[in-house]
């Protein structure tokens, strides 16, 4: 009991105190920034009636929210398919390597907001240049850990693999990959967070129906409410999706 409430207690004052301030500041200081207060009241709609569907962009919360992780998860799973591939390449190979550093060093740090528009030029359609936005966001950590992954695995597991004459298949699935899971991990969970941070980008300006939108819809309505409504939406999200990720590592470690 005394392990729960130590694990339970700190976290649960936390929150109280942030939100305790948070209505102070609104109080104090003249601001546009609602309350949480207010924030529930004018929300709570959206919460308590989480899979109403009103209109197209009047939803519940977790239907908004349904949309995004569908599109998310999808734009994940393609950068998954391509970065995992190349990032056990340029771990291989020091001359795949040497001509991927440069483009990849450009291209990882450029915003989501920059590849959509590209996305649309390219696909002349709004979702699969979000899917394009998400896939070629997230992907980088995943080929950076993987790489970094084969290269710091020991020589002498290599050279054991060519003792007992396993061929390269084998080698590959039973040696290289085993040694890299850990480095996989990371990169895999890294990717999950960045795909999620780039679902407000892509929906913001391809306009389909998801958590995004809503919060743009509702920035150019000027209700302040609800853009905190996706705000916390979209952290809580992000919190429970980085936990499973972590359990799914600890699961397969194991």
């Amino acid at each position: 009991m005394k392990k729960l409430w130590s694990a339970v207690l700190p976290p649960l004052v936390g929150v109280v105190v942030f939100l305790l301030l948070w209505e102070g500041f609104t109080h104090v200081v003249k601001t546009n920034l609602p309350g949480p207060l207010r924030t529930w009241e004018m929300s709570k709609l959206y919460v308590l009636e989480p899979f109403t569907k009103r209109g197209e962009m009047d939803q519940g919360i977790l239907l908004f929210a349904g949309h995004s992780l569908l599109l998310v998860f999808q734009g994940y799973t393609l950068g998954l398919l391509i970065g995992t591939p190349l990032g056990f390449a340029i771990g291989l190979s020091k001359t795949i390597q040497k001509a991927t550093d440069p483009i990849v060093q450009i291209l990882r740090p450029v915003s989501p907001l920059a590849w959509l528009p590209l996305g649309l030029v390219i696909f002349e359609k709004s979702a699969p240049a979000a899917l394009f936005t998400i896939a070629f966001c997230s992907m980088w950590p995943t080929v950076l850990n993987i790489a970094a992954g084969v290269r710091a695995v020991p020589v002498d597991y290599m050279n054991v693999a060519k003792v007992l004459g396993l061929p390269p298949r084998k080698t590959f699935f039973k040696v290289l990959v085993p040694a890299t899971v850990p480095y996989m991990f990371t990169g895999f969970r890294v990717s999950l967070g960045i795909a999620w941070l780039a679902i407000v980008a892509a929906e913001m300006l391809s306009g389909n129906a998801g958590l995004g939108s809503f919060l743009w819809q509702e920035y150019n309505a000027l209700v302040y409410e609800h853009i905190i409504l996706c705000i916390i939406t979209i952290g809580l999200i992000g919190f429970v999706l980085d936990r499973m990720m972590m359990f799914a590592e600890s699961r397969f470690k194991t």
